[in-house]
């Protein structure tokens, strides 16, 4: 199990990051097109710069449902390697099973 600390910093970072969407978009929309004024798309960059760091989508990590853990993780079903395997193994994912060859 992952330290609560991390998973409760990774759960604001989404939350954050969900609240100032349309912004950041917005923004970057303004900061990218080519037929706009330097000055205006200059300034665009700056307000970008000064939104909260995370607000950034870049600046989530995946993480396990049941357990936090940050690593081996399966964006299909959303699970780390070792949840996984454990739900697996007990018949809890249809369709899913031990393979042998």
């Amino acid at each position: 199990m992952a330290k609560k600390s991390s998973i409760n910093r990774d759960k604001k970072r989404r939350a954050m990051a969900k609240q100032y969407a349309a912004k950041r978009d917005r923004l970057k929309a303004i900061a990218n097109d080519e037929g706009r004024p330097m000055e205006e798309r200059f300034a665009a960059r700056l307000k970008l710069a000064q939104l909260p760091r995370n607000s950034s989508p870049v600046r989530q990590h995946n993480r396990c449902e049941l357990t936090g853990r940050p690593r081996g993780f399966h964006r299909k079903f959303k699970l780390s390697r070792i949840a996984l395997r454990e739900l697996a193994s007990s018949g809890q994912i249809p369709g899913m099973v031990k393979s042998s060859w």
